[in-house]
């Protein structure tokens, strides 16, 4: 994730007064009867994501898998130009749901006796994080993976906005950044708080743990998250793009307004960039599918010993909307449901996976615009699906 997901935070999730409804088809063959009980389970689901086109985004999917059956609703397009609809092969730039892949390779090989959440990142990046007021003995890589580090986040820095918002995206979106060159950015500037003491979502903390992915193994956090977790997973569209900065067919266009500091009306295609700039913090490709397969094994318990799945969902407060496990962001909905997931926002892209506790019921949706301003309309979609309301 990048200043945009930070900032998109604060201002997607509002809090706001709404209410979606939605009809019940009647029906007496088979095939309507099946098409009016799609409508009554699915049908609030539906109306959200058509109040967000009504917003103005340019188009939106979701996909929904539970036990009993899969659905894929969508409204607007994927090129506005073309009105080429959105569909369930579309590749989507997921964002930060890229941590979510990074916490579960660090869990697993603390399972392995490989390092310990509670090493210090001193321990396994020397001098990595040191000075300006940063003591790396400090810091824990529990607190990297949960946000009470304290470590700035690099993308709320003048460094950031001038390279990869308003403009700066369009002269330097293919230029590539090191994890190292990312860190130093944000080490500029003093830590938040000290470490322990507070919490603030900081993307820096999820580069230093692609950093000490590959200290520990020798090998990429890409590598690794292929092997432990795409492979055995089935997940076939999902990738780690490296520096490649194109998209695989098919996928919608990426609309943005490039966060810039006063955006006017203008609407910039940001499909392609170099996901250097987001590396282990927000870097994956993936579609609503996998996304869904892979929050609902990660909740069923399937790619982490139980220890390891009790660290996971021990959250933090936050100050805001949702509490934090690791890498893990737990919404209680106003029917009381607890669902579990991430969001994704980067250039032209906002994205969030959530699944219910015992993984049976997931859902995944992605805008491909940026610019979304009331925040209620995309926290509806949650309650559509999960409360029905």
């Amino acid at each position: 994730m990048s200043r945009q997901e930070a900032r998109g935070h604060r201002v997607l999730f509002r809090s706001a007064a709404a209410t979606i409804t939605a009809a019940v088809a009647l029906a007496c063959s088979t095939t309507a009867a099946s098409a009016a009980e799609t409508e009554a389970t699915h049908g609030t689901t539906q109306a959200a994501l058509d109040a967000l086109v009504e917003a103005g985004m340019p188009g939106v999917a979701a996909e929904v898998q539970t036990p009993e059956r899969q659905w894929f609703g969508s409204a607007g397009s994927a090129d506005t130009a073309t009105g080429r609809e959105r569909t369930p092969e579309d590749h989507i730039r997921a964002g930060s749901t890229t941590k979510s892949f990074i916490t579960v390779v660090i869990l697993q090989l603390e399972a392995e006796g490989k390092l310990s959440l509670d090493d210090s990142v001193e321990s396994r990046l020397p001098g990595v994080l040191q000075g300006n007021g940063y003591d790396g003995n400090k810091v824990t890589i529990r607190q990297l993976l949960n946000h009470t580090s304290g470590v700035h986040d690099m993308v709320s820095t003048p460094e950031w906005r001038e390279y990869m918002n308003g403009e700066g995206f369009l002269k330097h979106r293919y230029e590539t950044r090191t994890p190292q060159q990312i860190v130093d950015m944000a080490l500029k500037y003093e830590p938040d708080f000290e470490p322990g003491t507070d919490w603030n979502y900081s993307n820096t903390n999820f580069v230093l743990a692609g950093m000490i992915i590959e200290n520990v193994t020798g090998n990429s956090y890409a590598h690794e998250a292929e092997q432990r977790i795409l492979k055995p997973l089935g997940l076939t569209e999902t990738t780690f793009p490296g520096t490649d900065p194109t998209m695989p067919s098919p996928h919608p266009i990426g609309y943005s307004k490039l966060y810039a500091a006063d955006p006017g009306p203008e609407i910039y295609d940001a499909t392609e960039y170099n996901p250097a700039w987001s590396g282990a913090t927000g870097e994956i490709i993936s579609t609503t599918g996998n996304l869904n397969r892979f929050y609902s094994a990660l909740m069923k318990g399937d790619l982490l010993q139980p220890a390891q799945q009790e660290e996971l969902l021990t959250t933090v407060e936050t100050g805001t909307f949702y509490d934090y496990g690791l890498a893990l962001i737990v919404r209680t909905l106003s029917c009381g449901k607890k669902v579990y997931g991430h969001d994704g926002i980067v250039w032209g892209s906002l994205t969030s996976s959530a699944t219910t506790a015992d993984g049976s019921h997931s859902l995944t949706f992605q805008i491909n615009g940026d610019w979304l301003e009331d925040g209620q309309l995309y926290q509806d979609v949650f309650e559509a699906e999960f409360c029905g309301r």
